[in-house]
């Protein structure tokens, strides 16, 4: 029993245990201040981020500037990037380098999760033009090699920046983005933005859908080869350094390399599943 007292909460061995240890602890805590006086006085280094090119937005000791065109595209058609802002802080992002291919005004960016017409006047314009389209795939969306077909070809594409799980909640819960009509890409390529792993083999990241989607639309197949070539550079460079080839998750699913935990979530395990199997999602 009194072996027990004291991890039982005994009143006695609580009263006495503090006298007994608090001698200890303080001697301790003296020489531990002791032996750290000499770092307190040691300047702080501050640390700085890299130089970054005002152009590409990369570091300037890997600027991809030499791969950009030497002046801005020209193009007639606007695009709005509606970009998530977690996309903002990435490192390997792509939406910089098609600013960096575009002139000014015909390439902006807008930054958020949620676009009300009250905070983004201009915006709510932008997506009641009838000339104004959504790039975003769906039951719903029209092929827009189509609509390019038309005698008036529309003047302004918005593309959402963002994961696809990003892409989906940004587009069903601004009520904006409902106002534009909703067209896709039928295209077959596969993605050269390899050193980021995409659902699947024909996911294309948003300077890639930027690309293609401006080829259609400009009817000048030389759009695509020059936006991604900064996009080729970017992978060459990161692939030299030491980065992996990152395979879509449909290509490791079906090639059984996938070593993650499915996940438990029924929905989320369904396109798991849609995805081994081929089934557009």
């Amino acid at each position: 029993m009194e072996q027990g007292a004291p991890a039982g909460g005994s009143a006695g061995a609580a009263g006495a245990a503090p006298a007994a240890v608090a001698p200890v602890v303080v001697v301790e805590e003296e020489e531990e201040r002791e032996g750290c006086a000499g770092l307190w006085e040691l300047p702080v280094e501050r640390c700085e981020r890299r130089p970054e090119c005002s152009r590409c937005g990369r570091p300037q000791k890997v600027c991809l500037c030499p791969f950009l065109p030497v002046h801005p595209l020209k193009v007639s058609t606007c695009l709005y990037i509606i970009q998530h802002p977690a996309e903002e802080s990435r490192v390997l992002r792509t939406v910089p380098l098609l600013v960096a291919c575009l002139p000014p005004d015909k390439c902006k960016v807008l930054i958020g999760r949620r676009f009300s017409e009250d905070r983004y006047p201009e915006l709510a314009t932008v997506c009641r033009n009838p000339n104004t389209l959504i790039l975003y795939p769906g039951a719903e969306a029209t092929n827009l090699e189509e609509i390019a077909l038309m005698p008036s070809s529309p003047s302004v594409m918005i593309i959402i920046d963002g994961t696809w799980s990003q892409a989906k909640d940004i587009f069903y819960k601004n009520s904006l983005f409902r106002l534009p009509k909703q067209v896709q890409l039928k295209t077959n390529i596969s993605s050269q933005y390899v050193i980021r792993t995409q659902p699947t083999n024909t996911c294309l990241s948003t300077l890639e859908c930027a690309a293609v989607a401006l080829t259609i639309m400009e009817k000048n197949k030389s759009i695509q080869e020059t936006i991604l070539r900064p996009l080729q550079a970017l992978c060459s460079f990161q692939l030299q350094h030491g980065a992996q080839i990152h395979h879509s998750k449909e290509h490791l699913l079906k090639n059984g390399m996938y070593d993650k935990p499915m996940p438990k979530n029924k929905r989320k395990l369904r396109r798991m599943e849609l995805l081994v199997n081929n089934v557009k999602i």
